[in-house]
């Protein structure tokens, strides 16, 4: 293939070459897109998924609400004999003439991404499509959405084509639920990274170095099984960048409600029983209570729509089991208690709605695009509703209005959605143009989480919606939380489902989690359960769902004996709310992940670009949880460039080496890095009805630091007016001293009446704080600390500062001495 023309018009770059049409379109100086077509003129475009674009797409009304338009980037053009050369302020694109081929420098020169020469781009007798990269030895591969094994996906051939993959391998199986076709390269020499996105929904597939051949320099490639040949780049030069540039393209996840946070329970087992479901369900509750277990709510299987065969029909409650399903809503949320209903998008030809719902042209069509296409679905033959279709839609959301959210229902799960169809050509609307479901399948799982959201938005106005899915295409992350299937209880699953999460926050879906203790297969035994939960603490979603082989139902309090163990977990998990709430604010402006890999925070260290297990919960505290049967010790390696602190005794420790901890039952090996700020809270067993009224700010002093905590009411949209509070909190580092500032900003009324600042100093305590340049008074006393004034005091034992405050300010600034008082010399 080789460059015949080159046009530079004022929206795009068209090449022309021997063998197919290139188009090349700036966004911005470290995002560029390019589509290749093999026929004369390229497809109009028709996205379901960017949210930032820099032409006209005939989507753009349906988008309307969601995407932004840009003007294109102009990059500077220099032309030599073997190339044509795009300059931006940070790129130089290189188009190679003859062999055509793209490679991208940044400006130092090191090469970040290259084109195969002679066989970059190409399309097979079956429509495939093709783009083959060069391989450098020293890269590293991340994200692929979620996908099992180890974190760096080098060596790995990956399947993109959504399946219910119920007890999967975690180690190696392959493909699961979700269709994320990005990914990252991180070079260990140079430590830079970028990513590739590739806008294509068909099945597809990633070789990452598995195959070889001796005729070319390694490589990668990328095969679709149809549409176009169209992807973007996205520069770093870090991690954080190339996340924060992708999801600049395909959306920021949405801000959930704060509820959500908290532990959600669920199981099989409740909306199988042949009648009072509902009391069972109710009875979770109160154990819940008894137990001492904190609990939100509860995602609902979906036995609640048996018919009297057995089957699930969607939308169709069973009398038997839920006989007043309103009433059983308000009874749950009396009792701090949301529900979360399980739908599913295939209807069964024996469903008392599938008429109607036909006749209103609500399913995909055969490739005829005649009539509905009949599929394999769980219990039997069934027709999958169409989300590019307007009467798909609004049907849809008529039967959730009804069903659901009249009766009182503000959460949904979206369950078996992969849309697993014999047939790709079966006909879509494509929103009035006709499309091969081949080119949407994934897509639809991600309407119909969009679907969920205008639902609940239309009928009750106001509520924040809560939206969670197993299935999805790139920019999932808008609308839904999501989890990674119907994992197996196993040690493994345990493990690996860790990289499994760590890659999907790599992929711009910031709110996922795992089935904790395992849905499929046996109970776990007592010390799986334990250190599962331990593990699960630090997801952003909580729920132990459950469907056991053996007559049993995993259940927090399931062992006595560990209860305590799992009380005490899931109170530590809710004193983080305010900053776990604080970090999915994040996620909704920045698109940073909650669970991140080491080298999300330490790109610097190339020693942890090979750490799947261990991560960083936030910016500030490194998570080690114990995943090995009976371990009792862990060995830990803490990266270079800060100090870290070990959680409770705040012993003191040198980056860039490994430590070996024991690990006793009761233990979650977890470590602050230096500059770590972390707003806490205590009491709070529900966070639906209780309102946080105590915030304690965990500062470690010894480096520069900083952390916005956000604050809202939690469960209405009325954030989205600025009705909302942020705390930046900024501390900076002196040898005998920290001052930190504390700049309040937004217009809700914050419902915390007493700040505690707490400066971890086991080394030395201070001589004296300031706040504004006031005296603080010292308390010699806790008990006198608790008096309603502002004061200090220092708990030797614990080795912390602790600095009460009960007045909230728009600006605070504090001071922190710690020089020595000489006492005795005169």
């Amino acid at each position: 293939m080789n460059l015949l023309q080159i046009d530079v018009n004022d929206d795009f770059i068209e090449m022309h070459t021997d063998e197919a049409w290139v188009r090349m379109i700036f966004l911005s100086a470290d995002i560029f897109r390019v589509r290749v077509s093999w026929n004369e003129k390229f497809l109009p475009d028709r996205s379901y998924i960017l949210v930032k674009t820099a032409w006209e797409d005939e989507l753009d009304d349906f988008m309307s609400s969601e995407r932004i338009k840009v003007k294109p980037y102009v990059a500077r053009q220099e032309e030599t004999a073997e190339n044509v050369i795009f300059h931006t302020d940070s790129l130089e694109v290189r188009i190679k003439k003859a062999p055509f081929a793209i490679s991208v420098y940044n400006k130092q020169g090191v090469c970040l991404h290259a084109d195969v020469p002679e066989i970059a781009y190409g399309k097979d007798h079956l429509g495939r499509v093709y783009h083959y990269s060069v391989k450098h030895p020293d890269n590293c591969y991340y994200g692929y959405g979620e996908k099992t094994g180890f974190l760096n996906k080098d060596k790995r051939r990956l399947r993109m084509s959504s399946k219910d993959t119920i007890g999967y391998d975690p180690r190696q199986a392959d493909p699961l639920y979700k269709h994320i076709p990005f990914y990252m390269v991180l070079n260990k020499e140079g430590k830079t990274a970028h990513g590739i996105f590739y806008h294509n929904a068909y099945d597809s597939t990633f070789d990452i170095g598995a195959e070889r051949s001796g005729y070319w320099a390694p490589y990668t490639y990328f095969v679709a099984d149809g549409g176009e040949m169209d992807w973007f780049f996205f520069n770093g030069p870090t991690v954080k960048d190339v996340v924060a540039n992708y999801t600049d393209i395909t959306g920021k996840t949405v801000l959930p409600p704060r509820y959500s946070l908290g532990y959600m329970g669920s199981t099989m087992y409740y909306t199988e029983l042949p009648e009072k479901s509902d009391e069972a369900v109710l009875g979770f509750i109160a154990q819940a209570k008894a137990e001492d277990i904190p609990c939100e709510g509860f995602f609902l299987s979906s036995g609640y729509t048996s018919g009297k065969d057995g089957k699930r029909y969607v939308f169709e409650w069973n009398q038997d089991r839920f006989p007043d399903p309103a009433g059983f809503v308000t009874k749950l949320q009396q009792n701090g208690a949301e529900l979360c209903p399980n739908i599913k998008p295939g209807m069964l030809l024996t469903h008392p709605q599938y008429a109607k719902f036909s006749a209103g042209g609500a399913y995909i069509k055969d490739a005829k695009g005649e009539k509905a296409r009949i599929d394999r679905f769980w219990g039997g033959p069934a027709s999958f509703i169409d989300f590019t279709s307007p009467s798909g839609r609004e049907f849809w959301k008529e039967g959730m209005k009804e069903a659901l959210i009249s009766k009182g229902v503000v959460a949904i799960w979206n369950d078996n959605c992969e849309y697993e169809t014999q047939d790709m050509l079966a006909s879509c609307h494509g929103d009035g143009k006709a499309e091969p479901l081949g080119g949407l399948r994934p897509i639809m799982s991600t309407l119909m989480a969009r679907v969920a959201h205008e639902a609940m938005a239309e009928a009750k106005p106001g509520v924040r919606p809560y939206v969670l899915n197993r299935a999805g295409f790139a920019g999932i992350q808008r609308y839904a939380s999501t989890w990674c299937g119907d994992n197996f209880t196993s040690w493994e699953s345990l493990k690996f489902n860790v990289p499994t999460m760590l890659g999907m926050g790599l992929s711009g879906v910031a709110n996922q989690s795992s089935d904790i203790c395992g849905f499929a297969g046996p109970r776990p035994e007592p010390e799986l359960l334990v250190r599962w939960i331990q593990q699960g603490i630090f997801q952003p979603r909580f729920c132990i769902h459950s469907c056991n082989d053996d007559n049993t139902v995993t259940e927090p309090w399931m062992y006595p004996d560990y209860t305590p163990y799992v009380s005490e977990a899931l109170k530590f998990r809710y004193t983080l709310v305010p900053y776990l709430y604080s970090l999915m604010y994040q996620a909704s402006i920045e698109g940073a992940p909650i669970m991140r890999p080491m080298l999300f925070e330490f790109q610097n260290d190339s020693k942890v670009y090979e750490e799947s297990f261990d991560y960083m919960f936030g910016p500030s505290m490194l998570v080690a949880n114990v995943l090995e049967k009976g371990a009792t010790t862990r060995e830990i390696y803490l990266p270079e460039g800060t100090i870290w602190r070990e959680w409770g005794t705040w012993r003191k420790m040198e980056g860039g080496q490994k430590i070996t901890v024991e690990t006793p039952l009761a233990r979650i090996p977890l470590f602050i890095r230096g500059g770590s700020i972390i707003p806490m809270t205590e009491g709070i067993t529900n966070l639906r009805t209780q309102e946080i009224t105590r915030i304690k700010y965990l500062i470690e002093p010894t480096a520069a630091g900083e952390f916005t905590m956000y604050e809202d009411d939690g469960y209405t949209d009325k954030y989205k007016d600025k009705e909302y509070l942020t705390t930046q909190i900024i501390c900076t580092a002196e040898k005998e001293a920290c001052n930190i500032e504390f700049i309040r900003s937004g217009e809700y009324q914050s419902t915390v009446k007493e700040e505690e600042i707490q400066i971890i100093c086991p080394e030395k305590a201070p001589l004296e704080v300031r706040i504004n340049e006031q005296l603080l008074p010292r308390i010699m006393n806790v008990a006198d600390g608790k008096q309603g004034k502002d004061s200090w005091y220092y708990d030797a034992q614990a080795g912390i500062a602790s600095i009460s405050l009960f007045q909230q300010q728009e600006k605070i600034s504090v001071e922190v001495l710690f020089a020595s008082k000489d006492l005795i010399s005169i």
